[in-house]
C-alpha cells in the first residue's frame, strides 16, 4: 500500500480520487524538484501552455516562463535551498506565462511546498487569466465609451471657444490693411487650431482610437525642449525647477504624448498653487527588482522615471484614489474635461509602463511614470530638425475627396518646391499612374468615398508600378488598424492636422529613404 509523506498508509481509493481530481482540474497543477525540473503534470497544464506531457517531463520549470522571470527563476530556487527566505513560496501572486508557440499570457500563480522521503518538491497550481483579463479590458472600454456623455458640454464649450477665435481673427485679418496686425492675427488663429488638435489627440488616445507612434527618444532632451513653454504656461507666481540625470537611458515612445503627459502635469500643477509655489520635474534610471516589483507595479526590469512634483494644495486619499479616471476632476465646470491624466495613465500602460501619484492635502503632488528602458544611449536617432526640407523638383499625386483641402495642398506642395497633381479619390489616382505620369510620391487620404481606401490605392499602385514611394494622411482610421498594422513597416502616416515643417520632413523621410 502506498504510504503518505508521514509514513501513513494511504488507500487505493484515495489515490483514485485524488488522480481524478488532478485529470479534472481546469487549473494546471505542475510539481517540480528542489532544482526547478518538471515531475509531473495535469492534462490543463497541456491545454494551457501547449506542451504534451512528454515534452515537459524532466524539463525545468523556466521553459514555461518568458523574460525576465526565466532568468530570476534560478536564484529565486538556490535562494531559498540556502536561506530558506519564502518570495513566492504559499504566496499567489499574478505573473506572466509562455506558451509553447512562443506567446505570452496573464495568469495567476501559487506554489506550495512539500516534502517526500525527506526530499524537498514544490506544487504549482496555474490558473490561466487570458478571458478574465479580455472581460476587464471589455468592460473598462465600455465604461469610458459610456463616459463620453458626460464630455458634451465641456468639450463643446472648449471647440467653440476655439472655432470663434479661429473664425473671429481671419474675418478681422480680412479687413485689416495692417500686415503685423494681420500677422499677429493669423498667429493667435494658427495657436487656436494648434490646441484643438491637441485636445482630439488626447480623446483619441483615451479611447484607443489613435495608434501610438513611438519613436527612441531621450525625455531629457523632451523637457529641456519644453522649458519655454512650461516657463511661459505656469506664470511668474512659480518656481520650475528641473533635476535631469546626466547619462539618462533611452525610451521607445510617442514623443506627442509625452509632451502632452509633462504639460498637462505641469497644468494640472499650476491650477493647484493659485498663489504660486514650486513645480520639479525630474528624470531617473530605475533598476526594478523583485521585492520592488508590486510597490512600482511593474515587473522586473530597468526603467526611466519622470517624475513631476507641486507644492499646491495636495489631494485628499480618497481623491488621489479617483485622479486617473476618465472624466474625473476637482475643477469648476467649463475649467477641465477630466482627460489629463486619464491619458497620460493610458499613453503610459500603452507603452509598458505604469505611472503611480502620491498627494496629501496641503503638502502637494508628485506624479510618477516609468517607463522601460529600450537599448543604449547610442540608438539616439535626431528629433530635432533644422530648417525646412525642400523638394528636388518631384511630381506629388495629392488624392483627396474634400476639394478645399485638396487645392490647400496643392498650394503647400508648391510652396515646398514640387510639382503637383490632382485626384479627387482612388479610381481617378490608378488612371493617372496607368496612363504613365512620371510621378515620385502619391500623398492620399486613407478614408475616402468611392470604395478604394489609401492603404487599397496603395496596395494597386504598388503593383503597377512598385518605385512610387507612398505617403497616407489620417486623422482617424480606427476601422483600418489591421491594415495598418500589416503594412506598417512598409507605409508613413501623417497625422491630421500638421504643420508645414511636419508636412516637409515626412516628403523628405519618404523621398529620401
Amino acid at each position: 500500500m502506498t504510504k503518505n509523506g508521514f509514513g501513513q498508509p494511504v488507500p487505493e481509493a484515495s489515490l483514485h480520487q485524488l488522480a481524478a481530481i488532478l485529470k479534472s482540474a481546469i487549473d494546471a497543477i505542475i510539481s517540480i524538484d528542489a532544482l526547478g525540473t518538471i515531475e509531473s503534470i495535469n492534462p490543463a497544464t497541456e491545454r494551457i501552455f501547449g506542451y504534451t506531457g512528454a515534452e515537459l517531463i524532466g524539463q525545468n520549470v523556466k521553459i514555461l516562463m518568458p523574460e525576465p522571470y526565466r532568468s530570476d527563476h534560478d536564484s529565486f530556487i538556490r535562494q531559498y535551498r540556502h536561506t530558506g527566505q519564502r518570495r513566492i513560496i504559499g504566496i499567489g501572486r499574478e505573473v506572466t506565462g509562455q506558451r509553447k508557440d512562443g506567446s505570452t499570457f496573464p495568469m495567476h500563480l501559487s506554489v506550495s511546498e512539500y516534502e517526500i522521503g525527506g526530499k524537498r518538491h514544490f506544487a504549482g497550481v496555474v490558473r490561466d487569466l487570458t478571458h478574465q483579463a479580455r472581460q476587464e479590458e471589455a468592460l473598462r472600454r465600455s465604461q469610458r465609451m459610456d463616459a463620453l456623455g458626460q464630455l458634451t458640454g465641456g468639450i463643446a464649450h472648449d471647440f467653440n471657444n476655439l472655432l470663434t477665435i479661429i473664425i473671429g481673427s481671419h474675418e478681422l485679418a480680412e479687413e485689416t490693411p495692417d500686415p503685423d496686425k494681420v500677422r499677429e492675427l493669423m498667429r493667435r488663429a494658427n495657436e487656436a487650431a494648434h490646441m484643438g488638435a491637441r485636445l482630439t489627440n488626447r480623446l483619441l488616445s483615451f479611447s484607443r482610437q489613435r495608434k501610438l507612434e513611438p519613436a527612441v527618444i531621450n525625455l531629457n532632451e523632451h523637457v529641456l525642449n519644453m522649458l519655454e513653454l512650461l516657463h511661459r504656461s505656469l506664470g511668474e507666481t512659480i518656481s520650475l525647477t528641473t533635476s535631469l540625470v546626466g547619462d539618462l537611458w533611452s525610451v521607445r515612445v510617442d514623443p506627442s504624448e509625452i509632451e502632452n503627459a509633462v504639460l498637462n502635469l505641469s497644468l494640472n500643477s499650476r491650477d493647484a498653487m493659485p498663489q504660486g509655489g514650486n513645480l520639479s520635474i525630474e528624470t531617473r534610471n530605475l533598476k526594478v527588482v523583485s521585492d520592488d516589483a508590486e510597490r512600482y507595479g511593474l515587473a522586473t526590469g530597468e526603467y526611466v522615471a519622470l517624475t513631476v512634483s507641486d507644492t499646491g494644495f495636495g489631494m485628499a486619499p480618497e481623491i488621489a484614489a479617483r485622479a486617473f479616471e476618465p472624466f474625473f476632476t476637482t475643477k469648476p465646470a467649463g475649467r477641465g474635461t477630466g482627460l489629463g491624466l486619464a491619458s497620460t495613465y493610458g499613453f503610459v500602460k500603452q507603452s509598458g509602463g505604469n505611472a503611480t501619484i502620491h498627494s496629501e492635502a496641503g503638502r502637494g503632488t508628485t506624479v510618477n511614470l516609468y517607463l522601460p528602458r529600450h537599448g543604449p544611449q547610442g540608438l539616439l536617432r535626431a528629433n530635432i530638425f533644422e530648417g525646412t526640407p525642400r523638394a528636388a523638383n518631384e511630381l506629388v499625386l495629392v488624392v483627396e475627396d474634400n476639394p478645399e483641402l485638396r487645392a490647400l495642398t496643392l498650394e503647400r506642395l508648391k510652396a515646398l518646391g514640387y510639382r503637383a497633381i490632382e485626384a479627387d479619390g482612388g479610381p481617378a489616382a490608378l488612371e493617372i499612374v496607368e496612363a504613365g505620369e512620371p510621378i515620385d510620391l502619391i500623398f492620399t487620404d486613407v478614408i475616402m468615398p468611392g470604395g478604394i481606401t489609401g492603404y487599397e490605392l496603395a496596395a494597386a499602385v504598388r503593383e503597377r508600378n512598385p518605385a512610387i514611394k507612398i505617403l497616407l494622411t489620417s486623422g482617424y482610421d480606427p476601422e483600418l488598424a489591421v491594415e495598418q498594422d500589416a503594412m506598417a513597416d512598409a507605409l508613413k502616416v501623417l497625422r491630421k492636422p500638421y504643420k508645414q515643417a511636419d508636412f516637409a520632413r515626412a516628403l523628405r523621410d519618404i523621398l529620401d529613404p
